[in-house]
């Protein structure tokens, strides 16, 4: 078997031109397929189209409605929302809810329909007219009607009255990729409004669309963020350890290129971001600098022996091919055993993992020493 490593190792650097090329050209057509990623906002893409949860929820859902909200939540400052300003902010909140896209429902206690009769008159209105025009009568009949009403109390209001809110339930068509995100930046820009309006309030945003849309939103920016944070960490550490420019640079394209196919093939094959499988990314570069690590202390040791260039670079395939092609394979396996799981994020984990560690593999192999061969 050593004789088969050692001829593979001549041959690498024999047709080294050849291989940068190939790589190249490679890395170029897998990489393309990045473009065609999405990120997926929706939380149910945890389970499966066979799960007979989410198949009792889509049942019920098409009989009666979806439970899509976004609830702002009104916070006083001093521990009573029961005064003209937030009651005001409340209602202003509450009529410029029904502008937010796909919505069909706004209810707060300002428009809560409190009943009540006088004499033989059954009247039904909204429990909090005008703020601005209220006593501090009104105000305290509006805050003991409020805290008595079993559809408020823990649900628009808290028991104390110290925090309100607005909730918006909206029913997303689900033909378009955008839908949460309109109704997230335009909800966003509504707190914003109002958070300038009113300084002295307490104001937060959250609901079901609104997590979901921040958990893919954090995912696309750990991408963007910790992942460019992560390689350079590790070229930091490559080479400090290996005490060698071109030892570094090598390792830094096997990192890009090996992430590159990984996501690129998974843009290919019609994969999603989610916050499970953008975990990807940092999985591949952990294994790509231990192949290429493993090859280039190997190389770096034996040129500084004395070595030749070529004969170093044949050498370490020789010695370090067999336990780079085992790590690898059996990563791979491991990642591949991901497709059993109930949730597909999972299983695009394992795949799109398994894809960029055997692509990191090959281009240890291959591509490294040709380019250590070249530089």
């Amino acid at each position: 078997m050593g004789k088969l490593e050692k001829y593979f190792g001549k041959q690498v650097v024999r047709q080294r031109w050849w291989i940068i090329g190939f790589t190249m050209l490679i890395v170029a057509i897998a990489g393309t397929g990045a473009g065609k990623l999405t990120v997926s906002n929706d939380m149910r893409v945890f389970f499966s189209k066979e799960n007979p949860q989410l198949q009792a929820l889509e049942a019920l859902e098409s009989t009666y409605i979806k439970n899509q909200t976004v609830l702002f939540v009104i916070g006083a400052k001093d521990g009573d929302v029961f005064t003209r300003e937030i009651l005001g902010a409340v209602q202003e909140l509450t009529e410029s809810a029904w502008k937010i896209p796909y919505s069909n429902r706004v209810d707060s206690i300002s428009n809560f329909q409190h009943t009540w009769s006088e004499e033989d008159d059954l009247i039904v209105e909204d429990l909090v007219p005008e703020a601005s025009w209220l006593s501090d009568e009104d105000l305290s009949r509006i805050k003991a009607v409020a805290l008595e009403e079993p559809f408020l109390v823990d649900r628009l209001i808290s028991s104390v009255g110290h925090v309100t809110g607005v909730s918006i339930n909206v029913n997303l068509p689900g033909v378009s990729q955008t839908e949460a995100s309109e109704v997230t930046a335009f909800a966003r820009g509504l707190r914003d409004e109002l958070q300038h309006k009113y300084p002295d309030l307490n104001l937060y945003l959250t609901g079901g669309i609104i997590f979901d849309f921040a958990m893919g939103e954090i995912a696309a920016s750990d991408m963007a963020t910790f992942i460019p944070a992560m390689i350079l960490i590790l070229l930091v550490i490559v080479a400090i350890t290996l005490r060698s420019i071109t030892g570094t640079i090598g390792t830094l394209m096997i990192i890009i290129f090996s992430t590159m196919t990984g996501m690129g093939l998974a843009g290919w094959l019609g994969f999603s971001i989610t916050s499970a499988s953008a975990n990807a990314p940092i999985i591949i570069m952990t294994l790509a600098v231990a192949d290429s690590i493993h090859l280039l202390v190997s190389i770096l040791q034996k040129m500084r022996a004395g070595e030749s260039r070529h004969n170093a670079i044949s050498e370490s395939l020789r010695i370090n091919f067999m336990p780079v092609f085992l790590t690898s394979v059996t990563t791979a396996v491991g990642f591949l055993t991901m497709n059993f799981s109930d949730a597909p994020p999972f299983r695009d984990l394992g795949n799109i993992t398994a894809m960029g560690v055997m692509a990191a593999f090959l281009y240890s192999v291959f591509f490294l020493p040709a380019f250590m061969a070249v530089i």
